[in-house]
């Protein structure tokens, strides 16, 4: 009988030894940090925040003609959702077929009055002189942040005679929402000393710009009111401040345009800030900027510290292609987000996801990035501890 106790001993103290071996090494794997990229491969990153859960939508990220999600609770470890749009839908007005697969790019999702609206742009089956690009915006509609999204019409949202992408919808405090988007290169040629510099040079005959719009919108998204307004594009003059920056896929000899895309506007003390995304989002010179109104449809006036956000290799970094952004908070809404794609050294030409933390101060954007080593989690969000 002693034996028997003494086995009994020995076997219950192993026992816990080994219990708090385990409880030790999970303590010392609990990870309070983050480093970038994320494990979510999506170019045109957007995070919506709602009761407590992120989702994020993407253009890419798995998606067969259409659009995938992602929710995370702390806004770094993200789950798959699975396809949320599908281009087939009843009211579906895209046409898959098209160039570019369709081009079903950049959705965002924003939530009013209980119900889930996504904006996206792609390819239009409307398309009697045979354009490659025939992109327009439309608006899909669900009762979850996981779809199913089915479109409120089998139509674009409107169609203001050219092709147009990367849709972003600003509600401001009176009520009033507000579309802006990215009139395309396609067929857009426009007459600039950057332009008469490639030709001088050699380097290009003719340079295309992209230039972003924005426009009231009706109250339940059926269209627009009132005719656009130009609210951003390149530098013209060479002496521009921002001439060097937003011209560089140029004067790189990448390829004949200039983009100004990828906007997303917010206020702040009564300014309002429209960020953007200039040179080829193909290219390592992509990079964002951000202009400053008193007015939702300006006039814009963008910012002496441009850009915030661009390639480090020539720090020694690895990433480069950083832009087309959202912003989001922390999950005690104390910190500012700003959630871009890029490129490292390690994923090649494969767009990744990067977050870093921004500030906003005296009408100043600073974004603390890009980053590759690790972060602090954003405030609020709780260490998880590995090998649970």
């Amino acid at each position: 009988m002693k034996k028997s106790l003494q086995f009994l001993f020995v076997f219950i103290l192993l026992f816990w030894r080994q219990s708090m071996a385990q409880t030790t090494q999970s303590i010392a794997t609990t990870k309070a940090t983050f480093s970038n990229p994320l494990a979510v491969q999506f170019g045109d990153p957007y995070v919506l925040h709602t009761k407590g859960m992120y989702y994020m939508y993407g253009t890419g990220g798995g998606a067969n003609k259409g659009f995938s999600a992602y929710s995370s609770k702390d806004m770094v470890n993200w789950k798959a959702e699975g396809q949320v749009y599908f281009h087939d839908n009843k009211n579906a007005w895209n046409d898959p077929k098209a160039s570019f697969g369709g081009a079903y790019w950049a959705p965002e999702v924003y939530e009013v009055k209980g119900k889930f609206y996504l904006f996206y742009s792609a390819q239009w089956n409307v398309n009697p002189t045979k354009e490659m690009e025939n992109f327009r915006i439309g608006v899909a509609v669900s009762d979850k942040p996981t779809g199913p999204f089915i479109d409120l019409s089998n139509k674009p949202v409107f169609d203001p005679g050219y092709p147009i992408i990367d849709a972003n919808v600003f509600f401001d405090t009176n009520g009033k929402a507000y579309l802006y988007y990215s009139r395309c290169c396609y067929k857009h040629s426009v007459d600039s000393e950057v332009a008469d510099l490639a030709r001088k040079k050699g380097w290009f005959k003719e340079i295309e710009e992209s230039w972003v719009y924005g426009v009231e919108l009706k109250p339940d998204f059926s269209g627009v009111i009132g005719e656009p307004v130009l609210l951003l594009r390149p530098p013209v003059r060479l002496n521009d401040k921002q001439a060097e920056w937003e011209s560089r896929s140029v004067t790189a000899r990448e390829v004949n345009r200039r983009w100004t895309e990828g906007s997303v506007t917010f206020k702040k003390d009564n300014t309002y800030y429209m960020m953007y995304s200039a040179n080829n989002f193909a290219g390592r010179y992509y990079a964002i900027g951000y202009a400053t109104a008193t007015s939702p449809l300006g006039p814009y006036k963008k910012a002496a510290n441009n850009p915030v956000l661009q390639k480090n290799t020539d720090q020694g970094g690895s990433v480069t292609g950083t832009g087309h952004n959202s912003v989001t908070y922390s999950p005690d809404g104390k910190e500012m987000f700003c959630v871009y794609h890029a490129r490292t050294a390690k994923t090649g030409d494969e767009r990744v996801v990067c977050i870093d933390r921004m500030q906003v101060q005296n009408g100043r954007i600073t974004i603390l990035g890009p980053t590759t080593t690790p972060q602090k989690l954003p405030s609020g969000a709780k260490a998880t501890a590995s090998g649970n």
